[in-house]
């Protein structure tokens, strides 16, 4: 079981905070570090001292880490023109020496468009579709030749398709709760199919969902990676656990049913319940980026009974 740090910086993080949590990531020997891609703090954060963006922090996190993975869950569709994209992730990917992964979703959260002068099309599945088959078209595209794509939402004529990745094939992360549509894009494109703060059921549902159409797509389903993003909340004793919850604004009984929440052990069995319907990879989303112990207890405590050690 791969465990990942995923991050919210939205939520109030400048780059050092970042930093220090990418590199508490390295150390401790967790596999990734990941952040979201939004613009806009959720909920009663105040989101001080404003908004990063997250290509630019994995480009600074791509020179100042050596072994983890980097990526987004997930890069918004609608921030990024598809080819400017292509070109942004194929160069993080060179100056981290071939480590990054991009996740990628249509875009949701209306409010930070409209507060920063973003567009909001309302075809956004469609366009996310046109943008899977660019990104993933340009990187694909023999040096020496050109790519073409005549699409509803976007045309690219003659392009050059460079610069290309460190890696022969970048990393595609598709995810979501569509029973439809998110299934048949992740079995045509996708590498890994993350399904966010889901239960057991739901997670099971959806994993068999992308299974079968990776079927009739005619693709084996186990050349997919499954995967689950939950919050997590870990603490050596009840008083830990509570105060950790506290400090996130969540109860500890909401973030036991909903997460990864209470002791190492209890977290360890949880984690093995995933593991049980066919997840192979948990983003742990730790939303104090101030409390690095907690990432110490995690890899000590959690990470080292999944190990075996």
């Amino acid at each position: 079981m791969d465990l990942r740090i995923f991050t919210e910086p939205q939520q109030g993080a400048d780059y050092d905070t970042l930093l220090a949590v990418a590199k508490a990531t390295e150390a401790l020997g967790f596999d990734a570090f990941f952040r979201s891609d939004h613009y806009l703090r959720m909920g009663s954060a105040d989101g001080l001292p404003g908004p990063t963006d997250a290509w630019i922090t994995l480009a600074g996190l791509a020179r100042e880490t050596s072994r983890i993975r980097l990526g987004t869950l997930m890069t918004a569709g609608t921030f990024r023109l598809p080819g400017v994209l292509a070109i942004q992730v194929a160069q993080v990917d060179q100056m981290s020496g071939g480590r990054i992964e991009l996740g990628l979703g249509a875009g949701w959260f209306e409010d930070e468009h409209k507060a920063y002068g973003i567009p909001f099309p309302k075809e956004k599945s469609a366009r996310l579709e046109e943008q899977l088959a660019i990104v993933t078209g340009l990187w694909a595209t023999e040096t020496g030749k050109t790519f073409n794509h005549d699409g509803t939402y976007y045309q690219l004529t003659d392009s050059p398709a460079l610069p290309k990745p460190a890696q022969a094939k970048v990393p595609v992360l598709i995810g979501g709760h569509g029973a439809v549509r998110t299934p048949r894009l992740a079995a045509r494109y996708a590498d890994e199919f993350n399904i966010p703060f889901a239960s057991l059921a739901d997670s099971e549902r959806q994993f068999g969902r992308v299974r079968a159409a990776a079927q009739s797509a005619g693709r084996s389903p186990d050349d997919l990676v499954y995967s689950n993003a939950l919050v997590v909340c870990v603490g050596k004793n009840d008083a830990e656990v509570a105060r950790r919850a506290a400090a996130i604004g969540r109860e500890v009984e909401e973030l036991k049913a909903n997460g990864l929440a209470g002791s190492p052990a209890e977290v360890v069995e949880k984690i093995g319940a995933y593991e049980a319907i066919g997840s192979s990879r948990i983003y742990l989303q730790v939303l104090d980026l101030d409390d690095l112990d907690h990432l110490e207890l995690i890899s000590s405590q959690v990470q080292s009974q999944l190990n075996g050690a």
